[in-house]
């Protein structure tokens, strides 16, 4: 498992096996039960025990807003902020041709079929800031672009929150200050 190295393992099995097997039966009755009932939203890809999302069928949603993520692991994280009251679309991972994926392997036909719907009018790249991600997040941006109604933004990059410069790599400095935007009082 990610995160989870072979000691980490070793500890928690053994855990299992010698102090507490009926918790072992159980873990094992809801992962089996996990894998046999979720499956991905319809619309937007992300994990779910329904045919939609909570998410997509939510109506207080905006439904002119696309945030686009790479895992269901990113809709969570931007989720927790509260801030974001639009939808998702989850390409279950990036751009790597490295790796064997292309376009087809992240949905992209998909999110097309979603934004001709014309709904969409602000598409929001919420991708990591790897190569792979910054190529996915371009590579998304030239489909967006033949939609006149569309606008296409990014995540802003550059300094966390109570981030003290000394501290900042020079790479997130460099965006930072290429990407700084006007107070505004």
């Amino acid at each position: 498992m990610p995160g989870v190295g072979v000691k980490s393992a070793q500890r928690m099995a053994f855990h299992i096996l010698q102090r507490n097997k009926e918790g072992g039966r159980q873990l094992s009755q809801v992962l089996m039960a996990a894998i046999t009932e979720i499956g991905n939203c319809r619309r937007c890809r992300t994990l779910s025990e329904n045919e939609l999302c909570t998410i997509c069928i939510n109506p207080a949603r905006e439904q002119n807003l696309l945030c686009i993520v790479e895992t269901p692991s990113d809709v969570l994280a931007v989720e927790q902020t509260g801030v974001f009251r639009g939808l998702y679309f989850v390409l279950m991972g990036h751009l790597s041709p490295i790796d064997g994926i292309g376009p087809e392997q992240l949905g992209i036909e998909y999110l097309r079929d979603l934004l001709n719907t014309g709904a969409i009018t602000e598409v929001i790249m919420a991708t990591s800031t790897t190569v792979e991600g910054e190529t996915t997040a371009y590579y998304i941006a030239e489909i967006t672009k033949s939609y006149a109604h569309i606008h296409t933004t990014r995540l802003a990059l550059g300094m966390p929150l109570g981030g003290e410069l000394e501290h900042l790599d020079g790479g997130t400095l460099a965006r930072a200050l290429s990407q700084r935007s006007e107070i505004t009082v």
